[in-house]
């Protein structure tokens, strides 16, 4: 196999494994707090939103060693243990017990009856050890130094000799590399943006779910709404992420205007929320809410602000990672640790508030950090523009 054909083979193997694995995942995120507080009754005791807030605070620090984790073990092995893991946390579901549930939830970085809550999440786990399993079929690389004339075979086992020593030192340098990135300009004035991003993931991935199945007034539909939301979330991020990934070749006016449409796209969806549910839905007792917001509940406009909720986070994502690839281009690796670190961080404090705020003070809070993000990130973005006027290939990025 060509070292082209290997490469895209890796990217094929690499997209079907994450497929499976986080399809699973944020199912199961999705849905947790609606299972968890439907088996509250029972003998168990548990919070889907305490499970994912550990989720986010575990992976938020490890974010910043990660790199260092990555050049010692290698980026295969650290893909298939935290696959496992993964899988770990969605089996507790199978029969949960609340020491099991957040042990997982600490590895990880239900209307239904038991026996179809079971199949669902065997089914969800085997998808996810699936996705795990595909990570062994990666190929390495072919290596591009050649031995030349001028280096003997001697210099060859001797650089051989030393692997552990020099992954050492490659693991002190990425961990360096991630703190030396935390305080600089550019980063500061980003990670007001990327906690924006953190704090609007946790309200589409577990909130918004929850809120949308504690609503009596949706009828017997209220649970079976909770997936219908979960795909239009979907629609709205391949939507997004499709239209502007192929639209970014040949962008003239930069990042600006989409990350504008993102957050506009995201106060007219928090806007329609606010509107039309109640504010006590995000932690209604199991029994649901009775209460009413603004407007008499309609599932139509619940099911549109899911697929808003979804289009206006694509803008921001692909927006953030392509300005990150672009200012760190030669070393992506520590840049994109500090990123996820404070996404993670903020998607930790978002879960661990949305067990007791009411649903217009999430919204405030998330309409402030989307307000200071979006100026921070122009801020940024008209730097990355100067970098055009001193030769740096801005839109190849």
């Amino acid at each position: 196999m060509s070292p082209e054909s290997k490469k895209l083979f890796n990217i094929i193997i690499l997209g079907i494994a994450f497929m499976f694995m986080f399809t699973a995942f944020q199912t199961c995120g999705n849905v947790a707090q609606t299972v968890i507080r439907s088996l509250n009754s029972t003998d168990f005791h548990g919070s889907g939103y305490t499970s994912m807030a550990i989720i986010y605070g575990v992976f938020s620090a490890s974010n910043l060693i990660t790199p260092s984790v990555v050049a010692i073990v290698g980026p295969q092995l650290s893909m298939f243990a935290s696959g496992l893991f993964y899988s770990m946390y969605i089996a507790v579901f199978i029969q949960p017990f609340p020491w099991a549930f957040y042990t997982a939830s600490v590895f990880i970085g239900i209307a239904a009856a038991e026996s179809d809550r079971r199949t669902v999440f065997i089914a969800l786990t085997v998808i996810s050890l699936v996705g795990t399993v595909l990570f062994f079929l990666i190929r390495k690389p072919d290596p591009e130094t050649v031995l030349g004339e001028d280096e003997s075979s001697d210099d060859q086992d001797l650089d051989v000799s030393e692997p552990a020593q020099n992954n050492m030192t490659k693991a002190i340098d990425a961990f360096k590399k991630s703190l030396k990135l935390c305080v600089t300009k550019e980063m500061l004035l980003l990670s007001i943006t990327t906690a924006y991003t953190g704090l609007e993931l946790t309200f589409f991935s577990g909130v918004y779910g929850t809120c949308i199945g504690a609503v009596n007034k949706f009828g017997t539909e209220e649970k079976s709404l909770i997936g219908l939301s979960g795909i239009f979330i979907g629609i709205g991020e391949i939507l997004g992420g499709s239209l502007f990934g192929l639209l970014s070749k040949n962008n003239r006016f930069g990042r600006n205007p989409v990350v504008l449409l993102g957050i506009v796209v995201h106060f007219i969806a928090f806007y329609l929320i606010f509107l039309n549910m109640p504010g006590d839905a995000p932690i209604a007792p199991i029994e649901g809410t009775d209460s009413r917001a603004y407007i008499k509940p309609s599932k139509e406009i619940a099911i549109l602000c899911s697929f808003l909720l979804g289009l206006g986070d694509s803008c921001f994502n692909t927006q953030l990672l392509s300005v990150l690839g672009l200012l760190h281009a030669a070393d992506s690796a520590p840049a994109f640790a500090v990123f996820k670190f404070v996404q993670s961080i903020c998607a930790a404090v978002a879960f661990f508030y949305s067990n007791y705020l009411l649903l217009h003070w999430q919204l405030l809070v998330m309409v402030i950090f989307g307000f200071f993000g979006t100026i921070s990130f122009f801020a940024v973005e008209w730097e990355a523009a100067a970098m055009v006027a001193r030769g740096s290939d801005y839109r190849s990025i």
